[in-house]
């Protein structure tokens, strides 16, 4: 079994997606914004299948900013009740973007 190289793409193969399908909605919470004031980092809602590249692209492209790093989070659903009905919320990616300290989003 030939094994995979650092350099192979591991995604969806195939897959293009548009900036406004990437990223999903802006995360504004207490620790977004904390995060933005001090590490000039932002908070999204983004794609399950979407890469960090595809991420960095959207991010970009769409708030014209430089993007330095991503990191993302794949947040389980949680467990929900209803009555005698038992279910949970959907599963989601979150993405933490560092800009470069020139520039900045402003969601307000």
């Amino acid at each position: 079994m030939a094994s995979k190289t650092i350099t192979e793409k591991v995604g969806p193969p195939g897959i293009e997606f548009e900036p406004y399908q990437v990223v999903l909605r802006p995360l504004v919470t207490e620790k977004g914004m904390h995060r933005a004031t001090r590490n000039n980092a932002y908070a999204f809602e983004v794609n399950r299948l979407a890469t960090k590249d595809d991420i960095r692209r959207a991010v970009e492209e769409l708030f014209e900013v430089k993007v330095v790093r991503v990191n993302t989070q794949n947040r389980r659903g949680k467990p929900r009740r209803t009555r005698f009905r038992y279910g949970s919320t959907k599963p989601w990616k979150k993405a933490i973007v560092t800009l470069d300290p020139e520039h900045r989003i402003d969601f307000f």
